[in-house]
């Protein structure tokens, strides 16, 4: 089984850019192993469209990315199933220029959308040209690292950490890129 790991957002928009940033720092965090199951972990950024065959070539799909929720708290985490996404959760107010819901929905109507679940984080603001994370979006990151790293261990991978990479870590490595 392929297995992607697609972090989603805007990295220059403070806490928008969570996806990107988590999606990342667990991949340089952690080594992964599995005799069955191959893992990538790419920054989707916000190009939603035009990642389709890059998920369509996957087995099973983790979309990491912001979420709005009612009555929730910045820094919650919210881990659903890609086909049962609870009512209450919407990917709206994001910096994205299309939503990966919709494009998630267009893939499925094509039939070539992989199975998979969507790790969401409540973000506290959307700030163009920050790098700077909020620490309730670094404390929720905490709690949606312990549950990818569950979920990866449920699907046969042996997860190693080694090394301590943060969420805020990565974003500091994209300000020193120029982006």
């Amino acid at each position: 089984m392929r297995v992607l790991v697609l972090g989603i957002g805007n990295v220059m928009f403070g806490d928008e850019g969570i996806g990107v940033h988590l999606a990342m720092a667990v991949e340089r965090s952690y080594k992964f192993s599995s005799a069955n199951h191959s893992l990538k972990f790419i920054d989707g950024g916000t190009l939603a469209v035009a990642l389709t065959p890059i998920i369509a070539d996957c087995d099973y799909l983790i979309v990491i990315d912001c979420v709005s929720c009612d009555d929730a708290s910045v820094g919650d985490v919210y881990f659903f199933d890609i086909d049962n996404m609870p009512q209450k959760i919407r990917w709206d107010g994001s910096a994205h220029e299309v939503e990966m819901l919709q494009t998630l929905e267009l893939m499925a109507l094509s039939g070539d959308r992989p199975k998979g679940k969507i790790l969401g984080l409540v973000p506290s603001r959307i700030l163009p040209m920050s790098f700077k994370l909020s620490e309730q979006i670094l404390n929720g990151s905490k709690v949606a690292e312990k549950t990818l790293i569950n979920h990866l261990s449920e699907l046969g991978f042996k997860c190693e950490k080694i090394a301590e990479i943060s969420p805020q870590d990565m974003a500091d490595i994209y300000a020193k890129k120029g982006l």
